[in-house]
């Protein structure tokens, strides 16, 4: 076989440090945009975003090269970055330094989307950390509640 050939989808959740409430109206429609910019530029596909003001959630269609670890890095760095020039007010800004990355199977983009497109509905039965921890349990993840929110 000559080429190469990969359908890599990831379902990503990351917050904002100490999870607080930072992501404004005003905000995520550009942010998302801005991230979306930064996974083209990897050769990437930001398939859709959503969240809450203290968290967000991306699908994303990964290049075969990308490594997730080097993915969220320089989505993560990049967007604090044109958070901090962009809003001089919100030079505190930052992310929470770890992440969630899910796989999804093209059978469930639809699905994965709507929930990301849904957050408000979501959260108004349950926090973030129920969210993320559900999201660990359900893909079998293992984890040490102590180092999740550190």
């Amino acid at each position: 076989m000559g080429h190469s050939y990969t359908a890599l989808y990831y379902h990503v959740i990351f917050s904002t440090k100490n999870r607080t409430p930072q992501i404004t109206s005003e905000l995520h429609t550009r942010l998302y945009d801005y991230i979306g910019g930064v996974v083209k530029g990897e050769n990437g596909t930001l398939l859709t975003a959503g969240g809450m003001p203290d968290h967000v959630h991306l699908l994303i269609a990964f290049h075969a090269s990308a490594r997730v670890a080097d993915m969220l890095r320089r989505i993560k760095a990049n967007s604090s970055k044109w958070i901090h020039e962009t809003w001089p007010d919100k030079r505190g800004f930052a992310w929470q330094s770890g992440y969630g990355a899910f796989s999804v199977s093209r059978s469930n983009l639809d699905q994965v989307q709507t929930y990301i497109e849904n957050q408000e509905t979501h959260h108004a039965r349950l926090s973030f950390e129920e969210e993320f921890v559900s999201f660990l349990k359900r893909h079998g993840v293992p984890y040490d509640e102590k180092y999740v929110w550190g």
